[in-house]
């Protein structure tokens, strides 16, 4: 199987969800940043897949770096280059026979470039959906975690219960005699 990787164009997703609009609307843009990488992360771990979070150094000035947070890797470009343009030239760079490379953007235009060369693309909305049943799925597996091991508060050992278990069904076929 191929090795899946996820390039999200960060400022793209801040821009279309509602909680993060909502925070970069209250210029909460790190609070933004710092949410959009914590439910990346989850769906990172629970899919098993790689996540590459790219965002423009212009909305940071003076800000070029890339480092690990939240087991993702974290990218803003340096001035003059766009997160579309870094995105491409990583897509093109890492998509190859062993690797599948899936671009998380709703810009129609780097969209193309991506399906150009052999990329998947992800629209912020489908994203937004994807980490929404991502979320459903974590909790429903932590329920059944819960309750797989589950035993209730007996006053009766294993023995005593096989032992009753005897009984009744002894009584049971006397019944029907």
């Amino acid at each position: 199987m191929k090795k899946q990787i996820l390039i999200v164009d960060g400022y793209n997703m801040i821009g279309f969800w509602p909680e993060l609009v909502r925070l970069k609307n209250q210029e909460r843009l790190e609070d933004a940043r710092d949410l959009l990488l914590k439910r990346l992360s989850s769906y990172a771990k629970y899919e098993g897949i790689e996540v590459i979070v790219v965002f423009d150094a212009q909305l940071v000035p003076g800000v070029t770096q890339s480092y690990r947070k939240h087991h993702l890797e974290v990218i803003f470009t340096e001035e003059g280059t766009t997160a579309d343009t870094y995105i491409e030239k990583m897509a093109r760079e890492l998509n190859n026979v062993l690797t599948q490379v899936t671009v998380a953007t709703s810009d129609l235009a780097e969209q193309w470039v991506i399906f150009s060369q052999g990329a998947l693309r992800v629209s912020a909305r489908e994203l937004y959906k994807l980490l929404e049943k991502n979320d459903k799925n974590i909790e429903n597996h932590q329920k059944e975690l819960k309750f797989s091991h589950f035993r209730r508060n007996s006053p009766w050992d294993n023995e005593q219960l096989l032992l009753l278990n005897q009984k009744l069904t002894e009584l049971s076929q006397k019944k029907k005699k």
